[in-house]
């Protein structure tokens, strides 16, 4: 079983910043890649960012320049910091992780519950 603790959310000014952070805990046995989706009202869910085990990292056009994902691998951990933020990434963001459970086991995704992010003046 894996849970993921999203925190960091909230409402922000355009062009302020945003730190979020997904703990993973639970009977995982090696985590896999990381990374925040996103879903805003009347859109299409978008996968915001990833960041694999080796830490090569990928970006959604949409964020690229603004967002950096990163990781804690002692803390399993990972991170969200959006600068810059616009109304348009308003949503609420949900933080995925694939996980394998014991050492024989398949790799699965799991996901967090979502946390609002909301950019407003």
């Amino acid at each position: 079983q894996v849970q993921l603790v999203e925190s960091g959310g909230g409402l922000v000014q355009p062009g302020g910043s945003l730190r979020l952070s997904c703990a993973a805990s639970g009977s995982i046995f090696r985590l896999g890649s990381m990374g925040w989706y996103r879903q805003a009202p009347e859109k299409q869910r978008e996968l915001v960012a990833t960041i694999t085990t080796g830490g090569s990292t990928n970006y959604a056009d949409s964020v690229e320049g603004r967002f950096t994902i990163s990781k804690d691998n002692a803390k399993n951990t990972v991170y969200l910091q959006m600068n810059s933020l616009k109304p348009e990434d308003t949503a609420v963001y949900y933080c995925i992780t694939a996980a394998r459970l014991n050492a024989w086991g398949p790799v699965r995704d799991y996901w967090g519950q979502g946390i609002q992010v909301t950019v407003s003046s």
